[in-house]
């Protein structure tokens, strides 16, 4: 009997150990999952931030340079200004946005505003035949303007190579606007920055003002004009950039159109720049 009793009592020690064992090791495990799970957190949550960081450089962390072969480094230079460029920024949601007809058509109409007038597409397309000139490309482009109605003055660098698509450079010229500059990759040098009116003060003493209306009552060949010009002069050519209406002439020196029909921004610099290519002979 006592035989048979100590053999149950050891039985019962024996599962009481396992099961002290068994309750330490569950005990330990959730320690161990606690651990590998915190570590996941912290690796995901660096790896978003990361993400997160790298979304953000890569979104707009400057513009390429286009390099020029400055064959016409001894000779006179044009100068671009593109008056009343439809460049405006308002708080759309929770978030501020380049504003444009098409996407912002109805918000515009609530704030009792014409879509038909916001066309920063205008802007863009006037500054990409600029820029991919064979005159910018020859370095004969000595600087670009870019004037808002609302009277904000932004300079262009010739060299600066913009977004080829809209929603792209939407995004370039909101950060133009909030933070005042944006600068080429890797370098301090800024290629579009917010500079003070007026216009005139950083235009040469010996310069030639240009402007450029439909409604002018003076109609000429801009090949012929362009030649004429004489060849100590830069030029400078000041061409609307709206959908509507008409450039203010207070500087300019003439006041000329250059074909019978309203011709778009983008295909007025065209015939400008092909007219100075021309005259100096860029191929």
């Amino acid at each position: 009997m006592v035989r048979r009793y100590a053999m149950k009592a050891g039985k019962k020690r024996k599962q009481r150990e396992e099961r002290y064992d068994r309750e330490e090791e569950v005990a330990e495990q959730p320690v161990e999952d606690e651990a590998i799970a915190k570590k996941a957190m912290t690796e995901r949550t660096s790896d978003g931030e990361e993400e997160e960081e790298k979304e953000e450089v890569n979104e707009l962390e400057g513009i390429p340079i286009d390099p020029s072969d400055l064959k016409v480094a001894n000779k006179p230079k044009a100068i671009f200004i593109l008056e009343r460029a439809s460049l405006e920024v308002a708080k759309v949601g929770k978030t501020y946005q380049l504003l444009n007809s098409d996407d912002h058509a109805h918000f515009l109409l609530k704030n009792n505003r014409n879509p038909a007038e916001y066309r920063p597409d205008i802007v863009h397309q006037a500054l990409l035949m600029m820029l991919d000139s064979r005159l910018n490309k020859s370095g004969g482009l000595r600087a670009v303007y870019v004037r808002t109605e609302k009277g904000v003055l932004i300079e262009v660098k010739p060299h600066a190579r913009l977004p080829r698509t809209f929603k792209r450079f939407s995004g370039l010229m909101l950060q133009v606007l909030q933070k005042l500059s944006t600068s080429a990759v890797g370098k301090r040098e800024k290629l579009l920055r917010v500079i003070k009116n007026p216009v005139s003060r950083y235009l040469p003493v010996n310069s030639r003002k240009i402007g450029f209306s439909f409604s002018s009552e003076k109609l000429v060949d801009i090949n012929k004009y362009v030649a004429s010009a004489s060849s100590d002069t830069d030029l400078v050519f000041v061409v609307g950039a709206m959908a509507h209406g008409k450039i203010d002439k207070e500087y300019a020196d003439d006041f000329i159109s250059i074909s019978g029909y309203p011709l778009s921004a983008a295909y007025c610099i065209t015939m400008i720049t092909n007219a100075l290519e021309t005259k100096y002979n860029i191929l």
